[in-house]
C-alpha cells in the first residue's frame, strides 16, 4: 500500500474550475479584441502602408463623414469641404478596431463608443480618451501617410 492510497489528493472544488475556465475565457476575449495590433509601437501607422503611400483619393472621404483604413490602422475624416483629419482606427477602451463612421460620428461596436470626426474627442463612452491623431499630407487629389 502507498501512501497515496491512504490520502488520496481532492478533486477541485467545482467553483474552483468554473472560476479558472471564466478567467481564461476573459483573458481570451481581451485578447482577440486586440488582435489587430501587429506592433508594439504606439503608432498605428506602422501596422501598414509605409510613409509616403497614397491610401485614397480626396473624393473617397464623404464631407462631415469618413473612411476606415483597416489594412493602414487609421480612419480619415473629412469634417468640413476640404479638411482632412486622420485618427487611429483603435478604440482607446479597450483596443476594437472602429467599424463605421456616419453623422460625424466615429463608432466602435465592441462597447459602443463614439468619437467626432472634427478631433476625435469622446462623444459617447464608456471610452474616456480621444481617438490618437494620425499624421497625413494632401496634395492636389491624395491622400497620403506622413
Amino acid at each position: 500500500m502507498t501512501s497515496e492510497s491512504l490520502h488520496p489528493v481532492p478533486a477541485p472544488a467545482r467553483r474552483t474550475v468554473v472560476a479558472a475556465v471564466g478567467a481564461a475565457g476573459l483573458a481570451v476575449a481581451l485578447t482577440a479584441c486586440g488582435s489587430d495590433d501587429k506592433s508594439s509601437s504606439g503608432s498605428s501607422t506602422a501596422q501598414g502602408a509605409a510613409a509616403g503611400t497614397e491610401i485614397a483619393k480626396t473624393s473617397d472621404i464623404p464631407e462631415g463623414g469618413g473612411k476606415i483604413f483597416k489594412d493602414q490602422g487609421v480612419v480619415v475624416t473629412q469634417p468640413t469641404a476640404g479638411t482632412f483629419k486622420a485618427f487611429s482606427s483603435k478604440c482607446t477602451h479597450l483596443g476594437c478596431a472602429v467599424s463605421g463612421v456616419t453623422n460625424g460620428v466615429i463608432t466602435c461596436p465592441c462597447h459602443k463608443s463614439e468619437f467626432s470626426v472634427n478631433d476625435g474627442s469622446v462623444k459617447k463612452g464608456p471610452a474616456t480618451k480621444a481617438l490618437p491623431a494620425e499624421n497625413i499630407t494632401v496634395s492636389g487629389d491624395s491622400i497620403k501617410l506622413a
